[in-house]
């Protein structure tokens, strides 16, 4: 039989109200994370209904959402079980959110940071071809938000997301709209460090990098926008690695 280990999300008392969704999150969480290796069997209805009181209905479901991101797959005469990492489907914004939640390391932020690299700079420089007076209208409100979140993380963020979003959506391209849940995570994670060292200089920094991009893109200058949107992408990451090194042991 296999153990149900339900990830912190989920406290004893929440496992008997979880529904669907917060099952599906809690089971990802635990094979994102390594606590479900791959190969391991899956908690079968039984196991899932003592320990969620959820109906088979709802159960097969939960099974279903994990095996649509590639999570899961079921075997002949073996049950459900956990798909090597290759089978992930690492673009869905479940499994992105789910990751994250289960812990952020450097690691993790290194391959969110590469695919960042590859793709946002091609964008800004699509913004900068095909953006209009309106999309550098909507940046430059943007950025002054993000200026005025200093002491704020949380609102500094979701100003900084709306930023490179907004971005993406300049380019004129929905292929680059659809990468919103890789940007989303991927900023979110480097709140989670990066807040550890809340200066000014780091607010300062990065409020001056978003404006070289807008100002790129007001100048129709396609190479500079995507030499600023890398400068910007890059700091993030280089300042996250800085914090983690100087806070590692902190309690």
């Amino acid at each position: 039989m296999s153990v149900i280990r339900p990830a912190a999300r989920l406290n004893p008392a929440a496992m008997r109200r979880a529904g669907q969704e917060d099952i599906a999150a809690a089971l990802g969480e635990e094979i994102l994370s390594g606590a479900r290796k791959p190969g391991e069997r899956m908690p079968t209805d039984a196991d899932m209904l003592k320990t969620f009181g959820v109906s088979r209905v709802v159960t097969r479901e939960v099974i279903k959402t994990l095996a649509a991101k590639g999570l899961v797959a079921s075997r002949m005469k073996v049950g459900t079980v956990v798909l090597d990492p290759a089978h992930w489907n690492w673009l869905d914004a479940d499994v992105l959110s789910w990751r994250a939640n289960a812990g952020v390391d450097l690691a993790f932020l290194q391959h969110l940071t590469d695919v960042r690299r590859a793709v946002e700079p091609t964008a800004a420089a699509l913004a900068a071809l095909h953006g209009d007076h309106a999309d550098v209208t909507k940046l430059r409100e943007i950025v002054q938000g993000m200026a005025d979140a200093e002491k704020d993380r949380r609102r500094f963020a979701e100003w900084d997301l709306r930023f490179h979003l907004t971005v993406c959506a300049a380019s004129k391209n929905p292929f680059f709209q659809s990468f919103a849940g890789m940007i989303e995570t991927a900023l979110f994670a480097l709140l989670s460090i990066n807040a550890l060292d809340d200066s000014p200089k780091l607010h300062t920094d990065s409020v001056a990098r978003h404006t070289l991009i807008v100002d790129a893109i007001e100048a129709r200058d396609p190479h500079l926008a995507a030499r600023a949107m890398l400068r910007a992408v890059d700091g993030g990451f280089t300042h996250a690695k800085k914090v983690r090194k100087q806070t590692a042991g902190r309690p």
